[in-house]
């Protein structure tokens, strides 16, 4: 019944027909949506909201504790009402929360809060659908404007997350509202995953098209059934031919077969590859090929990599291009070790933005970069 008043709403109204079924329903006395801002620091309030005034944190609220476990929880206090606190996500990828307050003789058992939780997640299905016919849902997620460079990389970027069961996927980026032009994309099949990570082209509404046409490139030569290698060599020549090496872009492309755990990988520039096993943590190598677009007709090698079942690889997009001297990219590479040993405890979706503000804070990415994390779980319980 409430997937079908959620289909029936306009893209913009959907939280008002969702007030409109619980009060109906569950006798709710207010519904309210708090979204995760670009930042990942604050949850904003969809428009008019009962249960905050303005921002909540995520790092003190029990909205943030529910976004950040994506567990709902049940706050009883003292007086005549109840107050549930639901994630609203798609897929792994966070949305924000949903708050619903019942009268206490309303008090819902556990069945009753999965039934509530289940409406949350159909939210999060209806706002993904909703973004593409309004901009009401970005404007409320905004802690102040975005610089155009910014704008055109959200618009390019397939989600923050993506999970399920081979794998547990996120990423982050900084500045969030003045993008350093840093890339990621990823495609999901029954038995592969493909990931692409690209270190900044700049900060300019140029540096936007370019990554547009590389993005976009790669995706036509992976939808068409290129190779890795094919769509690096796509990629590179729709930049040389847009650009004649003026610009060009670091990137690594890489594919996992989700059944047997091998990996290729092009190495075209500098993002680096760690992988994170018990308490240590040590850099991929893999040999660096020329950055997209840098010169005319460059051929592409994938290398393979052995992945395992339980395994988490970070990949780091912030650190100095080449040609740098190999003091300052071994300098970057403690560093990195070291944000990345302290973070190892942290959950998949706690780990990129953690892992940044230690590179940040210890001055390795002044202006910033993309870290993307991903838990590889094995192969499914059917084999897929």
């Amino acid at each position: 019944m409430v997937e079908r008043a959620l289909r029936g709403a306009p893209p913009h109204g959907l939280l008002d027909s969702l007030r409109t079924h619980l009060a109906q329903h569950f006798a709710a006395t207010a519904v309210d949506l708090l979204l995760i801002d670009y930042g990942l620091s604050s949850l904003r309030p969809f428009g008019p909201c009962d249960a905050v005034r303005g921002p909540v944190p995520v790092e003190a609220s029990p909205a943030g504790r529910v976004f950040s476990e994506q567990q709902p929880y049940l706050s009883t206090g003292a007086g005549p009402t109840v107050t549930a606190y639901l994630p609203v996500a798609v897929r792994g990828d966070r949305y924000g929360v949903l708050v619903v307050t019942l009268p206490r003789s309303q008090e819902p058992p556990e069945v009753f809060l999965d039934h509530l939780g289940a409406i949350a997640q159909m939210l999060g299905h209806a706002l993904r659908v909703a973004e593409r016919h309004t901009d009401v849902y970005r404007e409320a997620r905004r802690n102040g404007p975005l610089t155009l460079s910014a704008e055109m990389q959200w618009e390019l970027m397939p989600g923050r997350s993506c999970s399920r069961e081979e794998f547990d996927l996120h990423a982050h980026g900084e500045p969030a509202y003045a993008s350093g032009g840093h890339l990621f994309d990823w495609s999901a099949s029954a038995d592969q995953l493909t990931l692409v990570v690209a270190n900044s082209a700049g900060t300019d509404a140029e540096a936007g098209l370019v990554n547009n046409l590389a993005l976009n490139a790669i995706r036509n030569a992976r939808r068409a059934g290129l190779d890795l290698a094919g769509q690096a060599a796509l990629a590179d020549q729709a930049l040389y031919g847009q650009h004649r090496g003026t610009r060009h872009l670091s990137t690594l492309l890489m594919c996992f077969d989700l059944r047997t755990g091998a990996a290729q990988i092009v190495d075209a520039g500098s993002p680096s590859v760690w992988r994170v096993s018990g308490p240590t943590a040590r850099r991929v190598e893999l040999e660096r090929q020329l950055p997209l677009g840098m010169f005319e007709d460059t051929v592409y090698a994938a290398q393979h990599l052995r992945t395992r079942p339980q395994e988490r690889l970070l990949f780091v997009a912030c650190g100095p291009e080449l040609p740098a001297s190999q003091a300052a990219h071994a300098d970057f590479d403690q560093a990195v070790s070291r944000a990345v040993t302290r973070t190892r405890h942290l959950p998949g979706a706690d780990t990129p933005k953690a892992v940044l503000r230690e590179l940040v804070a210890h001055g390795a990415a002044p202006d910033g970069g993309l870290v993307l994390s991903l838990d590889l779980r094995g192969p499914s319980a059917d084999g897929a």
